[in-house]
């Protein structure tokens, strides 16, 4: 029996990322395809199912339509048999025409008349949101979402052409405040089964949250017909009609014909098509490009700009020149920029290129200014790492969806004569818990009023911001003392109502790193789990102390006992402490992880931890879980700090200092 094979939304915005790729989707037996489509982690990722649910509790008459996502014709004869009573609302409605077919997340018939909703837990702050730019195009970030609710809108108006349409997305409002404690915990998502059917509601009616959601509806429809006539092109590569795309795809899809299009720089090296180490699949990735440009074997061993970092001239370069090979580029073409003091970012890109052409394995040190920099630095030094977490369902009363959760920190100390502890750390994972407010206080705490504080990324800077505003609305004793204390240790961020720059404002370890240290080994990647390895891989100090027992070098440890060892030297040479971890799950590794979560909104976090954080929330579990899931993260987070301190130890080296203990 042949599968029957039908243009979803899914497929159909696929298309528009690249019409090749329906090509490559529509077979998987045969392509690679690195995306996760696990529905139980992409729900724990973007909280869709607790939005789903919030929704849904908006219209407490709708009906569920109950058939299997396979089975197209069971659940089209439910909508349709729906659709026959003269008022309803229907969730995961199922439309279908020719091979088109889409669910659509609510739709509300009243008489002749139906309103299309897409529920997205996506932000929105109608003060300041706009779906259409400045230039008059569509915002690139709503751009596929409006599109999605075009093509269903589409669809139904097919299946349904007496229906008058207006279409809405709904989205969770910022300008809200949750009117009752816990809000996030009202919805639970299963462990097992189906993750958009199974989960568990608490409460049964808007009245038990308060009266009122923290979703908004917002009528799209004037610009779903806008792309549907036209006005609004996917990309400046668009020049068929939005029917004529549809109908293009869906025969490509269908019969499994390959669309070709031109090359887009950003699409191509984000191309999930990719074949990883040891895959008995082809690559649709490699395929295109032999196709379009006869590469050999060679060509593709030959370092691309996709791998350069930060390299936001690729789609100009390859439109206007050609150019995707590292050895084809030339300063003419992407002139070298120079910034006193330190390394700019076209000085780093260029050296990236140039030794990676040249296989050139060295370092490059700007030791004098490195120098300095440490120089500045007072002692004791303090090494902080936090883990958070934004939601989109509050959890507490005037909390607003996607403001910043901090759960964890990790915090390690270094005295003036070399000596290294793990100082203290911080973690609250209870359910439906506001820690913010405790947790600035345990940070005040261990920070005290000396020494130099480091981060590694803006992160930390951006999440004591945001605590400090939350703070400023709360009605807490010591609101003052602890708005002072984040002044101190951070500086304000560009949205700031209030500037200020802290006399103890943290340093950016990873900004040190950028100016004044490049590792070719990192392959550009400035991620502290990319440049730790790489340094332990040159550091002979690094891997003879590290290989040893803690408790035999002075090391202190919260989560690890005096007799584990970091660097295990085996055959293989492997030097990565992050990989002498336990994974924190038994079903996914931590590098799949951090890939699902990648398209977060104000991701900064691991996507192990945010796993770890989102089951601890939002599924049942015993204690001795919950306790299993707190301690894996703790041992996480303390590596995170030490990787810091790690960095740090081998910045001394490089440049001659010995403040640090030999081991």
């Amino acid at each position: 029996m042949t599968e029957k094979r039908y243009l979803s939304k899914s497929k159909f915005k696929l298309g528009l990322e690249c019409p090749t790729k329906l090509y490559y989707a529509a077979q998987p037996a045969i392509y690679e395809n690195q995306r996760s489509n696990d529905p139980f982690l992409m729900a724990l990722a973007d909280g869709g199912f607790q939005v789903e649910e919030l929704a849904r509790l908006e219209f407490p008459d709708g009906v569920l339509i109950q058939a299997e996502h396979w089975q197209y014709d069971e659940a089209v004869r439910q909508t349709e048999e729906l659709l026959e009573r003269e008022n309803v609302v229907i969730f995961e409605g199922a439309f279908r025409f020719e091979h088109l077919f889409i669910r659509a997340d609510v739709v509300v018939k009243k008489g002749n008349n139906i309103q299309l909703i897409e529920v997205k837990a996506k932000s929105f702050d109608p003060e300041v949101t706009q779906f259409v730019g400045k230039r008059g195009d569509l915002d690139s970030k709503w751009k596929p979402y409006l599109f999605d609710v075009a093509f269903q809108q589409f669809v139904i108006q097919k299946m349904c052409p007496s229906f008058s349409i207006t279409s809405f997305l709904m989205l969770a409002d910022k300008s809200k405040h949750a009117k009752i404690n816990q809000l996030n915990q009202c919805f639970r998502i299963s462990k097992s089964g189906d993750k958009r059917k199974d989960t568990i509601r608490l409460v049964s009616s808007i009245a038990e949250i308060g009266g009122e959601s923290v979703l908004s509806k917002i009528d799209i429809s004037d610009l779903v017909l806008d792309i549907q006539q036209g006005k609004y092109k996917y990309s400046k590569q668009s020049t068929t009609d939005f029917s004529e795309l549809v109908e293009r795809f869906s025969e490509a899809y269908v019969t499994h014909t390959k669309l070709e299009r031109p090359f887009v720089y950003s699409t191509c090296k984000a191309c999930e098509f990719k074949c990883s180490e040891g895959s008995t699949k082809q690559s649709g990735f490699k395929e295109c490009w032999t196709s379009a440009y006869q590469w050999t074997d060679e060509e593709f061993q030959r370092p691309k700009l996709f791998d350069v970092w930060n390299f936001k001239s690729g789609t100009r370069i390859l439109e206007n020149f050609g150019v995707i090979h590292m050895d084809e580029l030339t300063k003419e073409i992407y002139p070298l920029k120079m910034e006193a003091g330190k390394m700019s970012g076209t000085e780093r890109q260029w050296l990236q290129i140039e030794k990676t052409v040249e296989q050139d394995d060295s370092i490059f040190v700007m030791k004098d200014e490195l120098k300095a920099e440490i120089a500045s630095w007072q002692f004791p030094l303090h090494f902080i790492d936090f883990e958070t977490s934004t939601v989109a369902i509050p959890f507490n009363v005037n909390r607003r969806p996607y403001e910043q959760i901090a759960f964890q920190f990790s915090h390690h100390k270094i005295t003036e004569d070399g000596t290294i502890f793990h100082e203290t750390e911080y973690i609250n994972v209870q359910p439906g818990m506001f820690p913010n407010f405790e947790f600035v206080r345990a940070l005040k705490d261990a920070l005290g009023e000396v020494g130099t504080i480091f981060r590694y990324s803006t992160h930390e800077n951006s999440v004591l911001n945001a605590i400090y505003n939350q703070l400023l609305e709360s009605d807490e004793v010591d609101r003052n003392e602890l708005c002072a204390f984040i002044q101190t240790i951070t500086q304000s961020t560009k949205n700031s109502v209030t500037e200020w720059l802290g006399e103890r404002n943290m340093v950016d370890l990873c900004e040190v790193y950028k100016s004044f240290y490049f590792d070719p080994n990192t392959k550009g990647s400035n991620s502290i789990k990319a440049v730790l390895p790489a340094l332990m891989k040159r550091s002979e100090f690094l891997k003879t102390k590290y290989s040893q027992e803690i408790g035999k070098i002075g090391l202190t440890s919260k989560n690890f006992s005096p007799s584990h060892i970091w660097l295990s030297l085996d055959k293989t040479g492997e030097v990565n402490p992050y990989k002498s971890l336990p994974q924190v799950f038994n079903e996914w590794t931590n590098d799949e992880l951090d890939e699902i979560f990648s398209d977060m909104e104000d991701l900064n976090n691991g996507g192990a931890a945010l796993t770890a954080y989102g089951f601890i929330q939002y599924t049942d579990m015993s204690e001795n879980e919950r306790n299993s899931l707190a301690n894996a993260l703790l041992r996480y987070c303390e590596l995170d700090t030490l990787a810091m301190v790690m960095i740090y130890e081998h910045f001394l080296e490089v440049v001659g200092n010995k403040k640090f203990k030999d081991s």
